[in-house]
């Protein structure tokens, strides 16, 4: 099964500052170690809300708001696609990964993380 794990934003990551240079490196071998054992299929992070843009739709009227957008707590600023056995190994991962940020920023870090399994098409329900 694949799970998204979803890392919710802070104010540091809306005002475009990158995670500080320890973080990166810990993350980056920690992502590494996790592809090397065929947990994790796929990682990215996310601009800023700024750089972005919202497009609804009512009936047949299309609007769009560009970014930044005020809730900054329900944004987004990266993910992971991981192959999980189940919900619970997949929230293992994303504990694991969320006390990485706590190792390396100290225990007065605050963060959430998102655990969604994702739906697949029939053909691609084996994970290729």
């Amino acid at each position: 099964m694949r799970f998204m794990m979803m890392v919710k934003a802070d104010k540091n990551y809306e005002a475009g500052n990158p995670p500080p240079p320890e973080l990166q490196a810990a993350m980056g071998a920690y992502t590494e170690e996790m592809m090397k054992a065929g947990v994790v299929v796929g990682v990215g992070g996310l601009l800023p809300s700024a750089m972005g843009a919202k497009v609804r739709i009512a009936g047949d009227a299309v609007s769009v708001l560009d970014g930044p957008f005020t809730e900054a707590k329900e944004l987004i600023g990266g993910y992971a696609i991981v192959e999980a056995k189940s919900k619970a190994e997949a929230i293992e991962h994303a504990k694991r990964f969320m006390k990485l940020h706590v190792e390396v920023l100290g225990p007065s870090y605050s963060g959430e993380c998102e655990v969604r399994e994702m739906c697949m098409p029939p053909d691609m329900s084996n994970g290729h």
